[in-house]
C-alpha cells in the first residue's frame, strides 16, 4: 500500500476555461498506467473550452448543477449522482450553471486532450434538457 501525496489545488487556465476553476488531483497512474481523476470545482457561470479525449470522459456530479454539451446537441443538465459519459473524439464543453457553483469528480485516460475553441455565451446559454430525459 502507498498513501499518495497529492500536489496543491490548481487553478484552471484561462486558455482552456472561461471564468474560474480549480482542480485537485486524486489520481494520477505513473506508466503504464493511464488512469487520471480530478476532482474539478467550478464558479457559476464558469467553463471548459470545446474539447475531446482520445480515449472518452466520464464525469461524476458531485454538487450543485453542471452543464454539459456535446456538438450539435441540446446541453444536458445534470445534478449530483449523475454519471455522463462522452465517448473518444467527442467534441463536449462542460461547467456550471449560472447561479450555482458545480463540483464533478472526471474521470479520462492519458493525456491526449484536444483543446479547441471557447464555449460562447450564446452557445452556453442555448437549449436544455435534464440528463433523466437521456
Amino acid at each position: 500500500m502507498e498513501i499518495i501525496k497529492r500536489p496543491a489545488t490548481a487553478k484552471l487556465p484561462a486558455e482552456m476555461f472561461t471564468g474560474d476553476a480549480w482542480a485537485d488531483v486524486i489520481y494520477r497512474g505513473d506508466e503504464p498506467s493511464r488512469a487520471r481523476a480530478n476532482m474539478v470545482r467550478f464558479a457559476p457561470c464558469a467553463r471548459t473550452a470545446w474539447h475531446s479525449h482520445s480515449l472518452g470522459q466520464t464525469l461524476y456530479i458531485v454538487e450543485g448543477i453542471a452543464l454539459i454539451q456535446s456538438r450539435g446537441s441540446d446541453i444536458v443538465e445534470a445534478r449530483p449522482g449523475d454519471v455522463i459519459f462522452t465517448p473518444a473524439g467527442e467534441e463536449h464543453w462542460h461547467g456550471a450553471s449560472p447561479d450555482r457553483f458545480m463540483a464533478h469528480i472526471a474521470l479520462w485516460e492519458g493525456d491526449d486532450v484536444d483543446w479547441l475553441e471557447h464555449v460562447t455565451d450564446e452557445q452556453y446559454t442555448g437549449a436544455r434538457r435534464p440528463a433523466h430525459a437521456l
